[in-house]
């Protein structure tokens, strides 16, 4: 005996109902986006599905306009976290525009006695929503996420039925004998159940992903400015130290440290301390190449490695570096400190990351002992 449609609607939103659950699980774990997104996408399947159950009832005056409105508000919300996957962010006004649309729609065709008022402005805000998140799942980089290819393929799979469910449409009206037997409103939640299911799954691994890369960025990079740790730095520097080596090219390491930072404190606090880091840490940013390596390597001290860098290279980059940090706005009554550096070639004898350092250090100081603000490049 076939399940009726009315049945199909509510196991559709049992299924709905216990995914919000467990995902809402996941999203106070991870906190996550696109878990705070995929959840609110659940809430809204659930709500509209459980409006269209008053289908056939005096209420359906506004319970079919809202039940079109709050599933093209989930398909909308499946886009906007697939957007935040690509750190993303969507305007209000796309999110509302569509369901709007759709709303105003139905509103306008007679919902108190057409079950099907607005259906072909629902049925392609649905398509165009799942679409658009086949689009931006299919365009996150690998990298990023293994599961994303599972998603894109269920969210396409979604669009096309429902794009094909507006073509049936459009043809032969919601009364016609493809559109009721293949394209139906049952047809559309037994589906919307499987693909809910299957999705889940990619679910879970996408969010244990994002846990484990936001647990691996935290443990790689300095809160404050977002540069290398001291840890990840000489890790990542050895290994690009050593690829370079075996490649018979040179590197440059350059340490650089704040001038009278301490006294900077002192007068203005660790508040202005900390926004002279974090100037510092921009300019840097802003002067390296993407294949150079920077961090913070304790306090007002950085480190910065130039793979195929001479020494003359690595001197013009650390002007540049204390160029931008002076044309850096301060806060009021602040001034951003100079900057003096020491910087060592590959080509010191037994360089390594470690030795680097220790002739980079020799040179800081010996900058330090010149009057600051300068680089100075060890020689031993």
């Amino acid at each position: 005996m076939g399940l009726d449609p009315v049945s199909l609607k509510i196991a559709l939103g049992i299924v709905a109902f216990t995914l919000c659950l467990l995902f809402f699980g996941s999203f106070r774990r991870t906190r996550s986006s696109y878990s705070g997104w995929w959840c609110l996408a659940l809430v809204f399947l659930l709500s509209g599905n459980m409006a269209y159950l008053l289908a056939g009832t005096s209420q359906q005056v506004w319970a079919g306009p809202l039940g079109n409105a709050l599933l093209v508000a989930g398909a909308f919300s499946v886009w906007a976290g697939s957007r935040s996957l690509r750190l993303l962010p969507t305007p209000r006004w796309q999110l509302l525009a569509g369901p709007v649309a759709t709303a105003v729609a139905a509103t306008l065709e007679n919902p108190a006695t057409n079950a099907w008022s607005g259906g072909l402005v629902y049925l392609a805000m649905m398509s165009l929503g799942m679409g658009l998140a086949t689009v931006e799942l299919w365009r996150l980089k690998p990298s990023v996420s293994q599961a994303h290819r599972s998603l894109a393929l269920a969210a396409g799979v979604l669009a096309s039925f429902f794009f094909c469910r507006g073509i049936a449409y459009v043809v032969e009206g919601p009364d016609g004998p493809d559109f009721g037997t293949f394209l139906s409103s049952g047809t559309t939640s037994v589906v919307t159940i499987v693909l809910l299911v299957t999705v889940s799954f990619s679910m879970t691994a996408l969010s244990n992903e994002q846990l484990i890369n936001g647990l691996n960025e935290r443990a790689t990079r300095d809160g404050l400015t977002g540069l290398l740790n001291r840890t990840a730095f000489i890790e990542l520097a050895t290994q690009e130290i050593g690829r370079l080596h075996s490649a018979g090219s040179i590197s440059t390491l350059i340490l650089a440290d704040l001038d009278h930072f301490k006294s900077l404190n002192d007068s203005h606090g660790h508040a202005a301390g900390d926004t002279a880091i974090q100037a510092f840490a921009a300019a840097c940013q802003a002067s390296v190449r993407h294949t150079d390596l920077v961090g913070r390597y304790g306090g007002e001290e950085f480190t910065i490695l130039l793979p195929g860098a001479d020494l003359e290279s690595a001197e013009i980059i650390a002007n540049e570096i204390s160029r931008r940090l002076a044309s850096a706005e301060p806060p009021d009554g602040v001034t951003f400190p100079t900057v003096s550096y020491g910087i060592a070639p590959s080509t010191l004898a037994n360089a390594d990351v470690a030795h680097m350092i220790v002739a980079a250090d020799k040179a800081l100081y010996q900058a330090k002992s010149l009057g600051r603000n300068r680089a100075v490049c060890a020689t031993a």
